[in-house]
């Protein structure tokens, strides 16, 4: 008989009795503690799949590991695929209380956490015991091997988990460019249209990429579009209305300096090129369409910098 590949050796998620691959599923069905659930849920690592993996993936595993920990530990996972759901009864009632802790501690970079009620008692502080309390609750009600009724509600809160946690990254990113211009002297608009719209966009273009390959150009052309007009609508809309009922009601671009009228000018003027070529060439794009998009965006990314540097200036 010919012995199973990698390929086809079953994988354990290594939680449940259920979950073990055939070959290594116990003979007699047993329960497993929850101290033992606990910390088979806690461990990113799978050491079948170690073993198999290369020296150069085990080592950029070894630097993932520290951010799965935090994740696994304040991000509830709800999975449908799974018959148990997913359900991690010491686990989740862990999530209780640190999926709220996260929530109020990442929001303003900590500010609602630290304030104080009437003084004297940390928000923090009530966040932890309420949380303490519902998890206890849920602990005692509950069971290992049955998720309860009301086990959708985690998945709600790993959203919100989720979010917090992008807004944090999202805030520090923010920091470090600010960082960045104070030591090069850079203004807030040129890391914008540099670092700032490099990360925002390097994830759109390859799954754009990805769904032109496997044949779904259209797709991926709406996508490019789509994604530009639900940032400016909705992120511009959304962030100036949140600036104008936090700070103040008047939120000024200071469309004084050229810089400004440059990226105005080269968005439409790029739009306008779009509009006009494309039905063109009855929406039937060849390279020469792509080979000009990106020419047009190396021009304009060079008059950016150099009128940024004073090279090119009004007089």
């Amino acid at each position: 008989p010919e012995m199973p590949t990698d390929a086809e050796e079953p994988e354990s998620s290594g939680t449940g009795s259920g979950d073990y691959g055939e070959e290594y599923r116990p003979l007699l069905p047993s329960r497993e503690t929850s101290l033992r659930i606990l910390a088979t849920a806690l461990s990113p690592l799978d050491y079948r799949k170690w073993r198999r993996k290369p020296w150069y993936w085990c080592v950029f595993k070894v630097f993932k590991v520290p951010v799965e920990l935090v994740l696994l530990l304040s991000v509830p996972v709800v999975d449908p695929d799974k018959e148990d759901l997913n359900w991690k009864r010491p686990l989740n009632c862990l999530h209780v209380l640190t999926s709220p802790l996260l929530c109020v501690l990442t929001l303003k970079s900590g500010t609602y956490g630290l304030y104080q009620i009437q003084g004297v008692f940390p928000v923090w502080g009530l966040i932890t015991l309420v949380g303490s309390v519902l998890a206890i609750i849920i602990f005692i009600t509950t069971s290992n091997e049955e998720p309860p009724k009301y086990h959708c509600v985690f998945a709600f809160l790993g959203f919100l988990a989720s979010a917090m946690w992008i807004n944090a990254a999202a805030t520090e990113l923010v920091n470090i460019l600010r960082t960045l211009g104070i030591i090069f002297q850079l203004s807030n608009t040129v890391l914008g249209l540099t670092l700032l719209a490099w990360g925002n966009s390097i994830g759109d273009t390859f799954s754009d990429l990805t769904m032109a390959r496997q044949g779904y150009p259209r797709m991926a052309f709406s996508a490019c579009f789509g994604g530009i007009i639900f940032n400016i609508l909705v992120g511009v809309g959304l962030g100036c209305l949140l600036q104008m009922t936090s700070s103040q009601l008047v939120v000024k671009l200071e469309p004084d300096s050229l810089l400004v009228w440059i990226l105005a000018g080269a968005l439409g003027l790029s739009l306008v090129f779009s509009f006009v070529s494309v039905p063109a060439q009855c929406f039937q794009l060849g390279k020469a369409y792509g080979v000009c998009l990106i020419l047009y965006y190396l021009a304009f990314l060079c008059v950016a910098l150099l009128t940024e540097f004073r090279v090119i200036h009004l007089s």
